[in-house]
């Protein structure tokens, strides 16, 4: 999945990119309101972190005019502890959680993976389809079997995208810009290489090609 993280600190930005890496995240990070909100007016991100203390143009600012704009892109904001004000505010303009400053990376993580539940509508803090059992925390795939498979962090992205949306047909163009970030690579022949690589991981069915189309993963796709 690929997140915007919109955040000015010249230290907490960076280690917050690394810490939502680490958790499976492709991430592009913004130090300022007009590029944020240009950022996440154009490309298609599926969550945004959003700082509200921002240069150019606050947080809030950005967030109103994203929601003006129709965007139902989910955001937390991050807050100042103490500042009970923003917080109501930034709810009010459409925010989906919120996180005060100074936190912990775990409570980050945590919000972050309750918002994206509610989203898909899991109840359960594992996403199971077709078998599969996406084990999150370390980054692997629990096979129908119980085998536990390793992933590398592109094959995470990858498999985790099409499990939330299964029995989709998801072309290259639309993988590729939910999978990688911003300045990557995005040669869409390189998904068949990760596609081929899961299908030796996860089993050859659950993945079926639509010649000239894309891909489509799960029971739909038997």
């Amino acid at each position: 999945m690929r997140l915007l993280l919109v955040e000015d600190d010249p230290i907490l930005g960076p280690r917050l990119r690394q810490d939502l890496r680490r958790a499976g995240f492709a991430v592009d990070l913004v130090d300022n309101g007009i590029d944020g909100q240009f950022q996440g007016e154009e490309e298609p991100y599926d969550v945004a972190i959003l700082d509200l203390g921002l240069p150019g143009r606050p947080g809030l600012e950005v967030l109103q005019n994203w929601r003006k704009a129709g965007m139902q892109l989910p955001v937390i904001i991050l807050t100042s502890r103490d500042a009970w004000h923003e917080r109501v505010d930034g709810l009010k303009a459409g925010a989906d959680d919120y996180v005060g400053k100074p936190f912990h990376r775990e409570e980050l993580l945590a919000r972050l993976d309750a918002l994206l539940r509610r989203l898909q509508e899991r109840n359960g803090p594992q996403l199971t389809v077709a078998g599969l059992t996406l084990d999150e925390e370390h980054q692997r795939v629990i096979l129908a079997d119980g085998e536990a498979v390793e992933l590398t962090g592109t094959e995470f992205r990858l498999l985790r995208y099409m499990m939330i949306n299964p029995g989709k047909l998801l072309g290259k163009s639309r993988l590729t810009e939910h999978v990688y970030e911003g300045d990557a690579d995005r040669d869409s022949n390189v998904i068949e290489a990760y596609i081929k690589r899961l299908r030796q991981k996860i089993g050859k069915s659950l993945i079926v090609t639509r010649r000239g189309q894309g891909y489509i993963f799960g029971s739909s796709a038997q």
